[in-house]
């Protein structure tokens, strides 16, 4: 399931693709609807009712392009969908309209000494989909057609997942699991849209379901690379969950940060918490959404986020898969 959701396109505002597959996955075990934004809102059954309501939520978005002008000689200028460093783009393969294209730059033989010193930018890349000019061009592609990295997915190493969109398909996954099993008590699921361009679809579903609890399924950056000590690691894979207790955008419940690290203790599953303070996630927006609610984030250590090649650990999945399992019950004490 998660190869399927990772090999889907779907960057903010054009997740139409992901939102089927779900449905699909998930019609048969819940009741659902699907807001104004695009975001489903899903109820499941438990063997109890519950006093609270409790919400888990992923994002199904991702990071990509849009296409924003097309030059006379049929090269395609773009701009980024959410969060992307220009040093990751420059060489890679990406699709549009399931044409193939190539993005380019000036080539370093090229440059001069002035700019070579200067960092990539979006201003200075372009999309190659190998036509003759702007008119042939047209033939394939619009303004505002979306274009996405090609990336294959694959296992490698010892137990490592490599994969454009695992933030967040891993969560959707998770999430869809929750659904279509037996869960003690009434829950809340929300596969939010347009969380990488500023949290938008959370913010809807929070006022819509209006939790006393959220869960936020993620996948957050690990640093732990070559050269890259301590704390400024960030997170570590195969270390297991990330529980945060704060990022940039977000300061997260105490009793709820308390209660997932004990959780895991207690059941002797791995986990580890997030040694930066960086970066956000749509607890930012739920927290603060109609009456407010309480927050917690489990995230799962991923290099390279944000890029063709992010790589997680299947062992982090699985202990997520565990942990949650475990502590979901719990919130409605």
């Amino acid at each position: 399931m998660l190869k399927d959701l990772c090999l889907l396109n779907g960057t903010s505002g054009d997740e139409g693709a992901v939102r089927d597959y779900i449905i699909s996955k998930i019609k048969d075990n819940c009741e659902y609807k699907v807001d104004a934004l695009g975001s489903i809102i899903a109820f499941k059954k438990g063997k109890h009712k519950a006093d609270k309501k409790v919400m888990v939520c992923a994002h199904m978005d991702e990071v990509g392009f849009i296409i924003t002008d097309i030059t006379d000689d049929g090269y395609l200028k773009f701009y980024p969908v959410g969060g992307i460093d220009a040093r990751v783009v420059a060489d890679r393969k990406v699709s549009i309209n399931n044409i193939d294209g190539v993005i380019g730059l000036k080539p370093i033989h090229l440059l001069s000494s002035d700019e070579k010193e200067k960092a990539v930018s979006f201003k200075n890349l372009f999309i190659d989909i190998g036509a003759k000019d702007k008119a042939d061009a047209e033939k394939y592609v619009s303004l505002g057609d979306c274009a996405y990295f090609s990336s294959d997915y694959y296992e490698f190493g010892n137990g490592f997942i490599k994969a454009k969109a695992l933030d967040d398909r891993i969560g959707c996954m998770l999430m869809i699991e929750l659904i279509n099993s037996e869960l003690e008590y009434d829950t809340y699921f929300c596969f939010n849209v347009q969380e990488e361009v500023g949290l938008r679809g959370s913010k809807c579903t929070s006022f819509d379901v209006q939790p006393d609890v959220s869960v936020i399924l993620e996948s957050t950056t690990a640093a732990d690379l070559c050269g890259v000590t301590g704390g400024d690691r960030v997170c570590v894979l195969g270390n297991g969950p990330v529980i945060s207790f704060m990022d940039g955008r977000t300061v997260y419940d105490k009793d709820l940060y308390n209660l997932a690290r004990k959780v895991a203790e207690n059941n002797g599953i791995p986990a580890q918490t997030k040694t930066a303070i960086a970066g956000g996630n749509d607890a930012g927006a739920i927290q603060t959404s109609a009456k407010g609610s309480k927050v917690i984030a489990i995230s799962l250590p991923s290099r390279y986020i944000h890029s063709s090649s992010s790589v997680v650990k299947s062992e982090d999945i699985e202990n997520t898969r565990k942990l949650l399992n475990k502590l979901l019950p719990k919130l409605y004490d």
